[in-house]
């Protein structure tokens, strides 16, 4: 057995042995997988261990992140600084080698991947960075930017619905760097797939513009070089995006080889046994592989080091003939960002405006500050006005097969893949990523959106038409529990700006932190307020104030902003004292000291009233045992937007009773 077998077997070997030990885990991918994923690392990819982030390594995605165990072999056997240790506690407590692959979290893992589907959006993503940053930096003489990104996937990757709407965003736009292995083994957790799962998948994929090749590692088991010419015709070809179906037997030299048994639970001691007799394995003790192993993956990661030292040379020649391109290159990826805060411009807004117009100003300020920013729409940029338009000093470009120098990416509708594909561009580094759609249709972007938060991804979410005020499309297109599903998931910062100098200051929090921001803004004009500001930026302040200690407070976000103002006018003309508090983002509020939080909402003033046009569970808190809340328990209706706001209570006359009624308890 030569050395390159005895390494695929060593995959083998080390994933079913980590699984056994954590008596959990998925053999049955690492086991049929493990030719695959060895060629890429050994034959095919462009990395460097000793320098993990280096910009112009190619990328390697598990889309099927169950099969985790297959990525921390490579890693462990490829020098990434994984040890036999993390290797024995796969899937215990405070681990390196978690359950699915964590960004972050383990050296050489380029995204979080186990959510189906969602990886082969990022490797999108991760091609549409390299086709955009090598069109924008590279020269006839240098190819500062040059790299592939492979993904491997599974039956269940290519059932999901995200990637169908992803590899027809990487086929139409012709990513010719985009690599994918199928691991078509026909078995998932119910069985076989044809009980669920018979699509033409070359058909498929031809039809949405990839070209489609085939390896068999069925029939010819361990076809090493088939796979090589399968990844060199893939690299012939510039003008698609290729796919590789490779066909293998799950769990392969298992006693449960070809069953829906060896998907997701351990071989147990004997198919342990049985699988290291079925592959000649020549160690006895557990966790430990041959020395030859070793020396060979060595050799080959040393290559990675060379293959970076050359690139170094190159960039440094580069630097000397286009020192502008070369700063700006630098400048990219150091995630250099101009002093925003103290940019006034950001803050000029006079006459009423929808937040989406507020935003669409900003954004296009920032075009010109942050020239890294590159983002697009669901097919709604005309709605959403999230478009970056050229003016004489700076031309921004559509993203196409034409101009990969484009910075507007027309994502089509396509939301879920969208939120991905710009989690793949953030990750891929260099760029900063955001996009756009309807806030009702969050809810196709929330797994995606939920990964941002988990990688600490800081993909800005331009989310417009924010409640009942979308008026006539009716209670299909009004989002009334959006908001507290968004601002349930950890690390999301939702801003819901009351005016244009609080939209600036949300787009200086999303381009300033390491988080995901959601901006949800209005289709109706709304005032612009002397008080708000980079204010806002502690999420909630006091906008309008009274003489002395308020008797109430009217507390709310976004467009309510203005019936709370409306209603303290009402209220002090009849002798009640109130304080408006905005509160643009919850999140960013609950971070402040509690001395701050009291100087803005004193526990001693229990009359209160919270309003939003959306759902009233973000406000228990704040309303305490003798507050009131106006918010929405309903769908919307469709009929027009003013008359909708008077009808579900959100009127200052209404917020005007309800403190009434809040100041009687």
């Amino acid at each position: 057995m030569n050395v390159k077998q005895t390494t695929v077997n060593a995959i083998r070997v080390l994933s079913a042995e980590a699984i056994q030990k954590a008596n959990s885990g998925h053999p049955g991918l690492p086991l049929g997988s493990a030719p695959i994923a060895y060629t890429i690392y050994a034959d095919a990819l462009k990395f460097n261990p000793k320098d993990p982030k280096w910009n112009d390594r190619d990328r390697f995605v598990l889309s099927a992140g169950h099969g985790s165990m297959l990525l921390y072999s490579l890693l462990y056997l490829f020098g990434y600084g994984l040890t036999r240790e993390d290797l024995m506690n796969f899937r215990q407590a405070g681990s390196k080698t978690p359950g699915h692959p964590e960004y972050g979290h383990t050296v050489g893992v380029e995204t979080t991947t186990g959510p189906l589907g969602q990886g082969i959006a990022n490797a999108v993503g991760m091609a549409v960075a390299e086709a955009h940053l090598a069109a924008t930096f590279n020269t006839p003489e240098y190819k500062v930017v040059d790299h592939y990104t492979y993904a491997l996937c599974g039956d269940g990757c290519l059932e999901e619905g995200i990637s169908y709407e992803a590899c027809s965003f990487a086929g139409t736009n012709k990513l010719g760097k985009l690599i994918l292995f199928y691991d078509d083994n026909d078995i998932s957790i119910e069985g076989n797939t044809d009980i669920a799962f018979t699509d033409d998948v070359q058909g498929r994929f031809e039809a949405q513009g990839w070209q489609v090749l085939h390896v068999d590692l069925v029939s010819t088991p361990d076809n090493l070089p088939a796979i090589v010419e399968a990844i060199q015709q893939a690299k012939a070809e510039t003008e698609k995006p290729s796919i590789i179906i490779c066909k293998t037997q799950i769990g392969y030299g298992s006693p449960l080889a070809g069953t829906a048994k060896v998907h997701g639970a351990p071989l147990g001691e004997e198919g342990l046994a049985a699988l290291k007799q079925n592959l000649g394995w020549p160690c006895k003790e557990p966790f430990v592989v041959p020395d030859e192993v070793l020396a060979h993956c060595k050799e080959i990661a040393q290559k990675g080091e060379q293959a970076e030292a050359a690139w170094k040379e190159t960039f440094e020649a580069y630097k000397a003939a286009y020192p502008e391109l070369a700063r700006k290159y630098e400048a990219y990826y150091s995630n250099e960002m101009p002093d925003l805060a103290s940019n006034e411009d950001l803050f000029r807004f006079e006459k009423p405006m929808a937040t989406r117009m507020t935003s669409h100003i900003v954004l296009n300020k920032l075009a010109a500050l942050v020239p890294n920013l590159i983002g697009g729409s669901a097919d709604l940029a005309p709605s959403n006005l999230s478009n970056m338009k050229d003016t004489e000093e700076h031309k921004y470009g559509d993203f196409s097969p034409a101009n990969y120098a484009g910075k507007n990416l027309h994502f089509g509708i396509r939301e879920h893949a969208m939120a991905a594909i710009c989690n793949g561009i953030q990750v891929h580094g260099g760029l900063k990523a955001y996009c756009s759609t309807f806030f009702i249709f969050t809810d196709y972007c929330k797994h995606a959106i939920r990964l941002s938060a988990l990688m600490n991804l800081p993909v800005t979410y331009i989310l417009t038409h924010d409640s009942i005020g979308v008026g006539e499309d009716g209670p299909t297109h009004e989002p009334v529990e959006q908001l507290i599903a968004l601002r349930s998931i950890p690390n999301v910062k939702v801003f819901r700006p009351a005016d244009g100098k609080e939209t600036a200051a949300a787009y200086i929090s999303a381009m300033t932190d390491n988080a995901p921001t959601a901006l949800v803004l209005t289709r109706q004009n709304l005032p612009q307020y002397e008080n708000s500001g980079l204010i806002a930026l502690k999420g909630g302040y006091v906008l309008e104030d009274c003489e002395g200690t308020p008797d109430v407070l009217l507390i709310a976000s976004g467009s309510e902003v203005e019936q709370c103002v409306q209603a303290k006018a009402i209220l002090e003309s009849e002798g009640k004292k109130a304080r408006v508090v905005s509160m643009p983002c919850i999140e960013l509020f609950e971070k402040q000291s509690a001395d701050y939080k009291e100087s803005v909402l004193p526990s001693a003033v229990k009359a209160r009233v919270c309003v939003e046009a959306a759902s009233p569970y973000s406000w228990y808190r704040y309303a305490g045992d003798k507050g009131e809340i106006i918010a929405m328990s309903t769908f919307g209706a469709s009929a027009p937007a003013a008359k909708l706001f008077k009808s579900f209570g959100f009127t200052a006359e209404n917020i005007v009773e309800k403190a009434k009624i809040s100041m009687a308890k």
